[in-house]
């Protein structure tokens, strides 16, 4: 596409928005002054006007939620988007700062959970502003706003710096600010490649993606999320939900959610409440809720028509026989009764008898296919178990293989998403439907998320829960989606770590480490700072000179974030600090006390085991804090000091990947939860259920349990920030 524009106001925002897009552009300044800019398709269709070439290349990038991921975000983006231009106007542009640091108060982007073109076009107002922004940007004055324009130049760095110093010139921004993480930062070079008919882009550490589903139509693409109600929604599920959302979006489709209840031995109400609880977090938007429950009768109908025309047998082979005779290639002695003695089988299996209860209804498939889902599949099986939702109505139910290329064509949905591990069963979908009489569905395969030191299997799981190992199935060491936003994972982490695996089929092992980290950059610029002193050993430091009547000073929770409060710190000449600081000081060394100043050591005191139990110093708040090797975190004696229990986490094995043949139960690990008590300072009193903060020098945590009386402490769990990985023992 070749884009065209007055060298007096070239589109930045479309051009940026293009580089971040991988989208190639041919720009030139060719226009008369004043011209509006247009751009130039491959059609040889022509659309200009600065505003509309961005919401253009919003359209038809991959990256996900450019232009939103439903009509109310592309709502607000055109917004933000018409608002962009109030940054060139300089007696507008400080309150227009104002207004977008207060919005980034609770928000991370412009709209939505990711970058979007709203976010490009106030991005390159701001840095289009020049000197005016950086002067603001160096400032404290708008923190929000500047953590996120930090973030964005962070991310896109090489994009954008090319973009400022090609297009913005002196009046522009032309350094883009380096990441002040340790991190080592994802690679920025963009490749394009095609295959099994995904194209991928990676840009800055981010990979959207663009999938070509077979015969699809825009506008007429039809999907499912289908979990069966057996367990909680888990980080695998997540994937399956957010693509199934994705691919809606990418065709302008629907979304429905099929609950496959066709096991009544493991299904309950309470599993069907908790998922659609967790589809609601994850922000899947669907168009209806079904059940294959719903369609039993006219399965059932199906099952006797096939009976009839001599495409499935009832089968009272022993279920172990019947196993190795699929793998032998055996034809059971049952595979050519006659259609009187099936139905006649059939009709027993139907009323629960003594005798239909030793029969299950098979497909006559091909006994003799290399792949063995064809091998004659059970469609039907007894059981006497009621249903969670239709009561004992049943005593036969379906088979997920026989029920679901059913219900997939009757309800008319066009594109079948399934992850890898049922290739083999793919021939096995299209020829049930093909015995049905049914248009084809179109499968399209994704890699199943796996995740190191950790089982997704519901049957797992469920051990884990029945044999008391974890508390429920939102205990924070689950791969539950209450799990981990109840250890403190942030939602807007989830859905980025997931989007960025984008639709590939190649299986792979992904380490936590790069979700925590992901959820760190989240959370660290804007959770407030708390201070802890571990209680077991703590060491009592008495300054001589120190404040003899206690006094408080009102201090940021953050220092680089106003919207994160204040606090009052209360000093006095009685200190408490954690053991493992107090062992480490030599005496007549200078130390400094956090928000306080420095101070020297001048006694240390010890039991006749060597075991450090008090320290005497003196104040020297005129000292040099750099100079200092130690910087302690205290807490003044007090009352108003509030008990905490602070609880670590491990993988719940002990083996990084699991075998198939592998028997979990013997790395199961046995110690998964440690719990450390300590005291806090007294405005820890006010957190609620939920509320992520920092304790300085001790790592990010979640409140579980918040004060409800002074006997019982205060419950933080601890969130992993990508680093500090606990290798299980």
């Amino acid at each position: 596409m070749e884009l065209l524009f007055s060298t007096d106001s070239p589109p930045h925002h479309a051009i940026a928005a293009a580089k971040i897009s991988g989208i190639s552009l041919n720009a030139k300044p060719s226009l008369p002054t004043g011209s509006p800019p247009s751009l130039l398709l491959e059609t040889g269709k022509r659309l200009c006007g600065t505003n509309v070439i961005l919401r253009h290349i919003g359209r038809i990038s991959s990256v996900p939620g450019f232009y939103g991921r439903d009509a109310y975000q592309a709502s607000q983006i055109d917004e933000w988007i018409d608002y962009a231009p109030i940054f060139a106007s300089g007696s507008e542009f400080e309150s227009a700062c104002c207004f977008v640091d207060e919005y980034l108060l609770l928000n991370t982007f412009l709209a939505g959970y990711s970058l979007s073109i709203a976010d490009v076009a106030v991005w390159t107002g701001l840095a289009g502003a020049g000197l005016r922004w950086e002067s603001l940007r160096k400032s404290k004055k708008y923190q929000n706003l500047v953590r996120w324009f930090n973030s964005i130049s962070t991310e896109y760095d090489s994009q954008l710096s090319e973009l400022a110093s090609t297009f913005l010139g002196k009046r522009g921004s032309t350094k883009v600010a380096a990441s002040k993480s340790k991190e080592p930062q994802a690679s920025n070079s963009r490749s394009n490649t095609v295959e099994n008919a995904v194209h991928t882009t990676e840009t800055a550490g981010t990979r959207a993606f663009e999938v070509d589903l077979p015969d699809a139509e825009v506008g007429k693409v039809k999907l499912r999320f289908a979990p069966e109600p057996s367990g909680y929604l888990h980080i695998g599920h997540s994937k399956a939900a957010l693509l199934n959302q994705y691919f809606a979006e990418r065709y302008k489709g629907q979304v429905i959610i099929r609950f496959d209840d066709t096991n009544p031995d493991k299904e309950s109400s309470e599993f069907v409440d908790n998922l659609l609880k967790d589809i609601e977090t994850l922000g899947i938007k669907y168009s209806a809720i079904t059940y294959t429950s719903d369609h039993f009768p006219q399965i059932m109908e199906m099952a006797e028509k096939l009976i009839r025309e001599g495409k499935a047998y009832v089968d009272d082979t022993p279920r172990e026989k019947m196993q190795q005779e699929r793998m032998d290639g055996i034809e059971s002695r049952c595979r050519n009764n006659i259609v009187e003695e099936n139905l006649k089988l059939w009709k027993e299996m139907i009323t629960g008898s003594e005798r239909g209860l030793m029969c299950c209804l098979r497909g006559k498939l091909d006994m003799q296919d290399p792949n063995k889902s064809l091998r004659d599949p059970v469609y039907y099986r007894c059981n006497l178990t009621p249903h969670h939702r239709i009561g004992a109505e049943y005593k036969v139910y379906p088979t997920y293989d026989f029920c679901c290329p059913f219900v997939d064509s009757v309800e008319g949905i066009t594109h079948a998403l399934r992850s890898s591990e049922y290739h083999d069963r793919n021939d096995q979908y299209y020829r049930i439907q093909t015995d049905m009489g049914f248009r084809k569905v179109h499968i399209y395969e994704f890699s199943r998320l796996n995740m190191v030191y950790t089982l997704l299997s519901k049957r797992k799981l469920l051990w884990f829960v029945q044999n008391g190992k974890v508390e429920s199935w939102d205990d924070p060491r689950f791969p539950t989606v209450q799990g981990i936003v109840r250890r403190g994972l942030k939602i807007e982490a989830l859905i980025q770590f997931i989007l960025e695996q984008g639709a590939s089929k190649n299986l792979n092992l992904m380490e936590w480490d790069k979700l925590w980290a992901i959820n760190k950059k989240i959370i660290d610029p804007v959770c407030p700072r708390h201070t802890a002193v571990i209680e077991e050993r703590r060491v009592l430091l008495i300054l001589t000179d120190g404040p003899t009547d206690p006094f408080v000073r009102i201090l940021p929770k953050h220092k680089k974030y106003e919207g994160a409060g204040e606090k009052g710190v209360t000093y006095s000449n009685r200190i408490w600090i954690d053991y493992a600081d107090a062992e480490s000081i030599s005496v007549n060394e200078e130390v400094t006390l956090k928000d306080w100043g420095n101070a020297v050591v001048k006694e240390i005191k010890k039991d006749e085991n060597e075991v450090v139990t008090q320290l005497v110093g003196v104040l020297h708040l005129e000292g040099n804090v750099k100079k200092t090797k130690l910087k302690l975190t205290w807490l003044s004696d007090g009352n108003e000091l509030v008990r905490l229990t602070l609880v670590d986490f491990d993988y719940l094995i002990t083996k990084k990947k699991l075998e198939e043949d592998e028997d979990f139960t013997d790395v199961v690990n046995p110690c998964t939860r440690t719990e450390t008590s300590a005291l806090g300072e007294s405005d820890m009193r006010n957190l609620k259920r939920g509320d992520v903060i920092q304790l300085e020098r001790k790592g990010y945590y979640r409140c579980d349990i918040p004060l409800i009386r002074p006997s019982k402490p205060i419950v933080l769990f601890a969130i992993p920030d990508g680093k500090q990985q606990t290798v299980a023992k």
